[in-house]
């Protein structure tokens, strides 16, 4: 029984390590960009491994501290790479409080599961929060007629909905000067710029979906990750106040999104601040952060939550800004090669979709 737990434990220490490495393949194929998300779960499991080292290993040989070391290595490898994403980390913009009198832009943002019926307690989310900007995703025409009770309050309103799990629904009280539904990669999959007038500024708005690299809807994250960065694209050609948001169907600490930041020169409010983990709604153990709310830096963060369940397998995510002087400070850098790979990424994208 002993050589049993000694043998299961090495496989299973093996299969946690190696899994910490699989990521930093640079492949787009759905095996490897998989392991981007459970960054937190892994660092978890090796923790765990490493305490049971003492309990597996009766006779500890050369090779058995070896692999508690490589253990403990790797978990604070893992630790560095999540520790922006908690509290201990440093912020990315300032948080602050409204003038007095001032509107604030918040936003709620909500995958609502295409095929969860339970409209009723997005409505209820909707009514309590009374949000400035609404976000659908994975929305068709059923899911727009049933929001229709809390949606005709809001004058202006951008709604695609489509029976595909790619519909949108974008509405706002503030008004929208203009607007663009784009299918950047894919014919079939759209996304959205609109131009909100919100305290005498015009705030261009992204909101994106882009597919999952995962074997029932695309095996590679070719198509997603040319979107996400075509959109960080546009966002810093544009100059002005500006926020991406959506299910970008990437992880914050991804090398796809770190790419985006620097490409773009958004911010990420999460940074300082906690995972705010939004999928999967259903399994407590298997979440991370895959709606996002990515900022210029003309905004300051009054508050963001992640809100209560309505029945999808995301979370709402929900955010109030408002807009103050430009601070670029915590801007990230892009070197020259990574500005090349920005280009051959999105490339890549344009030419393996559909749409152009």
């Amino acid at each position: 029984m002993e050589s049993y737990t000694y043998c299961l434990y090495w496989i299973l220490s093996i299969l946690a390590i190696l899994s910490v490495f699989v990521p930093v393949i640079k492949n787009t194929f759905w095996i490897f960009r998989i392991f981007d998300y459970p960054r937190f779960q892994k660092f978890v499991i090796l923790i765990i491994l490493a305490f049971l080292w003492n309990f597996a290993v009766e006779n500890p040989t050369i090779y058995d501290k070896i692999l508690l070391i490589t253990e403990v290595v790797v978990a604070l490898y893992l630790f560095y790479i999540i520790i922006p994403y908690t509290k201990f980390g440093k912020t990315m913009i300032d948080k602050t409080e409204p003038n007095p009198g001032e509107e604030l832009l918040d936003i709620l943002v909500c995958n609502v599961y295409q095929h969860n019926r339970n409209y009723q307690k997005l409505v209820e989310l909707i009514k309590e929060k009374d949000p400035a900007i609404l976000f659908f995703l994975e929305t068709d025409e059923e899911w727009k007629k049933a929001l229709e009770t809390v949606t005709k309050d809001y004058q202006y309103k951008i709604e695609v909905p489509l029976a595909n799990t790619y519909g949108l629904l974008f509405y706002s009280h503030f008004p929208v000067k203009n607007y663009e539904v784009n299918y950047l990669i894919d014919d079939d999959i759209p996304s959205i710029v609109a131009d909100v007038e919100y305290n005498n500024n015009v705030v261009r708005l992204f909101g994106i979906h882009p597919t999952p690299p995962v074997p029932q809807e695309n095996p590679e994250s070719t198509e997603r990750d040319a979107e996400i960065l075509m959109v960080g694209e546009k966002a810093e050609e544009y100059g002005k106040p500006a926020i991406v948001f959506g299910d970008l169907n990437d992880v914050a600490w991804s090398q796809t999104t770190k790419l985006f930041l620097k490409s773009s020169g958004m911010l990420d409010p999460r940074r300082g601040r906690g995972m705010f983990n939004t999928f999967h709604a259903k399994y407590w153990f298997l979440r991370w952060p895959l709606d996002h709310f990515f900022v210029s830096p003309h905004f300051r963060l009054v508050d963001m939550k992640v809100l209560k369940t309505v029945d999808s397998d995301h979370f709402p995510i929900w955010i109030s800004l408002v807009i103050r002087n430009e601070d670029t400070e915590d801007q990230l850098d892009i070197s020259h090669d990574e500005e090349q790979e920005v280009a051959e990424k999105i490339e890549e994208g344009i030419e393996k979709g559909d749409a152009n």
